[in-house]
Parts: C-alpha cells; structure tokens; sequence
C-alpha cells in the first residue's frame, strides 16, 4: 500500500497537460512548467511540503489569459489525485495545517470524502500576484476539488502581501494533503467512512 502514483494526460483546445504524481514521494524532487512562473513556484511548494513528486508541463492558451491553464492543471491534479489513492483504504481521510510566511497566515483543512466542495475565504491585499489575477488562484483549487472529489476549506486569515498569502496557502495545502493520504495504524485495510466506501 505505498508508491501510490497516477500518470494522465489532458488535451483540449485550451490546453495540452502532462502530469505525473507520486504520493510517496520521498527523496523524489518535482519537474514543473505550466508557462507562468509564479504558478509554478506556487506548485512546487505545495509538492516540497506535502512530500509529494510533481511532474507537470503544460502548454495553454495564454495568449488569452492564464484561465484555462490554471483550471485545467486544477482538474488534472485533482483527477490523478483519485486516481493516485484508488479505493482510499487505510488512509487518514482528513488533514489539517496552519502556516505562517512572515505576516502571513493560512489554514487549509481536508476531507477526502468524495464530495467536492471548496470553502474559500481569502482577501487578498492586491488584485494580482506575479502578473496573475488572484481569482485564478480560486479557479485552480475549484477544479482540483470538483475533479478528486474532496472538501476543502481555505481560509487566508492574514495577509499583507499576495505571495507571502498565497504561498502560506499552497504550503498549508501541502501539509494538510499529506496528513489525509497518509496511513493511519488504527483504520488498517479498511476503508475511513461509516458508509464502508469514500
């Protein structure tokens, strides 16, 4: 029960995506290039922390804006996601973290339940964070919920700066991802739900 991995590839119109990832990923670095650095930088701190592998190369339309891209990485990931974690016997199910970065501070909480619902709750000083609309920042982790079928509750509770906020966020995600795929001793092989399927 462990080299957990999902490979997919998505092709639209929009975009073209690759994507591999490794949920027991120790010791494996992360190879990811989606045409908009910041996102990137973003990505790879959610991969650093959460001890996941990443590997993502994308070509969007970003001629038009970086909507589709960011949507569309949101859908794949949270499509290998489930993919990665199969029938979700003996995991955690939930994970919770709280990140500081300076005056920044983010709580993300998770439930791997296959109901997907994203709470977010983020005000964001400035309208945008490495040439980015802050907005996409949302558009990314809704397709990541609607396609892995999780919950997820967002919460920026301080921020003074875009990237300190939204890289505590990505962190914190990270963190809280890690604690719900992880093996829980007590569960076993069975599956965390009364209902005896996630």
């Amino acid at each position: 029960m462990d080299n957990r991995k999902a490979t997919l590839e998505r092709n639209t119109k929009e975009t073209q995506i690759r994507l591999t990832l490794a949920l027991d990923a120790t010791g494996q670095t992360s190879d990811i290039s989606t045409g908009l650095p910041f996102f990137d930088h973003m990505l790879n701190a959610f991969a650093r922390h959460g001890h996941f592998a990443l590997g993502l190369q994308v070509k969007g339309d970003l001629e038009v804006d970086a909507h589709h891209t960011m949507e569309d990485v949101g859908l794949a990931l949270g499509q290998a996601l489930k993919e990665g974690l199969g029938d979700k016997r003996g995991i955690t199910r939930f994970g919770s973290a709280l990140v500081p970065l300076d005056e920044s501070l983010a709580r993300v909480v998770i439930d791997l339940s296959g109901r997907p619902f994203l709470g977010w709750r983020a005000a964001f000083p400035q309208e945008t964070a490495g040439g980015v609309s802050v907005r996409m920042f949302h558009e990314f982790f809704q397709g990541l919920v609607n396609a892995a079928g999780m919950t997820l509750h967002a919460d920026l509770l301080f921020c003074e700066e875009n990237h300190h906020g939204l890289e505590a966020m990505f962190k914190a995600f990270g963190r809280a991802l890690r604690q719900a795929v992880d093996f829980d001793p007590c569960v076993g092989d069975a599956v965390p739900s009364t209902k005896g399927i996630l």
